[in-house]
């Protein structure tokens, strides 16, 4: 379109026939499909292409957020119903991550009343009568 001259507004299509005109969904799956049998390329559809890029989106710790984002969620809670079985392995490493701030705030504790012991702070007190 901008090779035309037209200037893309929000209602451009990323995908268009020839002429810029809006492709019918059915063209672009059997395209996919073509191209998928010319290269003797396992059969899928093209719609499990939206699928593979989500799961490896989670896969790869991309925040879910960002990852409804680019699927066009409307709240991130779609996105985690729909891949929630990408993500248990992140319980793990959450789990993980906590264990080891609990222990290394317990070492900084252990070492701060070590630290104290090694130069104990004597305090004097007088006992006045009055």
């Amino acid at each position: 379109m901008l090779l035309l001259g037209v200037p893309l507004t929000d209602d451009h299509h990323v995908v268009t026939q020839a002429d810029g005109m809006a492709l019918r969904p059915h063209s672009l799956t059997q395209a996919f499909t073509r191209f998928m049998a010319e290269r003797g390329l396992k059969r899928v559809r093209f719609h499990d292409l939206r699928h593979s890029h989500a799961t490896h989106l989670l896969a790869a710790g991309i925040h879910p957020k960002i990852a409804s984002e680019r699927l066009g969620h409307s709240k991130v809670g779609i996105t985690l119903d729909l891949y929630s079985h990408v993500l248990p392995g992140m319980q793990a490493e959450a789990a993980a991550a906590v264990d080891g701030a609990l222990q290394a705030a317990q070492q900084r504790r252990t070492q701060m009343l070590a630290n104290r012991l090694q130069s104990p702070t004597v305090l004097v007190y007088e006992n006045k009568k009055p």
